[in-house]
């Protein structure tokens, strides 16, 4: 069985990680693949304009699978080279092909993230929790290091400062914690987490398509790139804007102040 499930309601697609007995733990081979397929599945679906991503069962994800691990089978098999390469060519994969996503994407985080599983977090574009998750990138008490990601998007989320508590404690945090520091925008009750995930897609998925994808290519630039560029690309970027369908409608909408239906055109 694949570790994700992809469904389409509409303009949203829902991702839900699929291996609730070992609680959402990643790694195994093929893992990789399996998210990346349904990854380029959204983005070749042009109907499809905002992505949730959760986990089934109590928990988002625990990480890497520690008994593989222990065992060294799957990705953590064979030499330090095969080691590198089960990184490169499957873990890696899971948090490259999520986090260059063109669609936005939120996630919803319903239980514990750990690890790998918080790494899976932020790569989201927007991150809401339920009261009942859980916060930590544990590494270093299994003796290794983010390497996932986490060292280069966690400090750019919640600051240098905290980012290093984080790692170098092992502390785990709570939904109210993870809100306060800025990990997440908000925490929720538990039972109303995918409701409240809903309604914010819904909410993106009524702006118009193109912009929206085009302005959170410019978000995620804006954390590497210089001011100038940024601006350079804005210019570029606002040109082709300006002479979309969507462009004109949104400006009759408010001058004949109604709502603008837009289509992604």
């Amino acid at each position: 069985m694949s570790v994700i499930k992809l469904e389409k309601n509409g303009p949203i697609a829902t991702l839900t990680l699929t291996r609730p007995e070992m609680m959402n733990a990643l790694g195994q081979e093929g893992d990789g693949a399996a998210v990346a397929e349904a990854c380029a599945e959204i983005e070749a679906d042009p109907a499809i304009r905002v992505a949730i991503l959760t986990g089934e069962g109590r928990a988002f994800s625990a990480g890497g699978d520690v008994k593989a691990m222990r065992d060294r089978t799957g990705a953590f098999a064979g030499s330090p080279y095969s080691v590198r390469e089960g990184y490169r060519r499957n873990i890696h994969r899971i948090v490259k092909s999520l986090y260059n996503l063109e669609t936005p994407l939120i996630a919803a985080v319903n239980g514990a993230a750990i690890g790998l599983g918080c790494d899976v977090a932020c790569m989201a574009d927007v991150r809401i929790a339920s009261d009942k998750a859980k916060f930590g990138v544990t590494f270093l008490k299994l003796g290794l290091i983010p390497g996932d990601g986490g060292a280069w998007l966690l400090p750019r989320i919640i600051g240098a400062s905290r980012a290093a508590e984080l790692l170098f404690t092992g502390d785990v945090i709570d939904a109210a914690t993870a809100a306060d520091w800025g990990l997440v925008s908000r925490a929720v009750p538990g039972e109303t987490l995918m409701d409240e995930a809903m309604a914010l897609a819904t909410r993106m998925a009524g702006q118009p398509p193109q912009s929206l994808r085009v302005a959170k290519t410019l978000l995620r630039h804006g954390t590497t790139s210089s001011y100038d560029t940024i601006m350079e690309m804005s210019a570029a970027a606002q040109s082709m804007m300006h002479h979309t369908e969507d462009h004109i409608e949104g400006v009759n909408a408010i001058l004949e102040k109604r709502t603008p239906s837009f289509e992604g055109k």
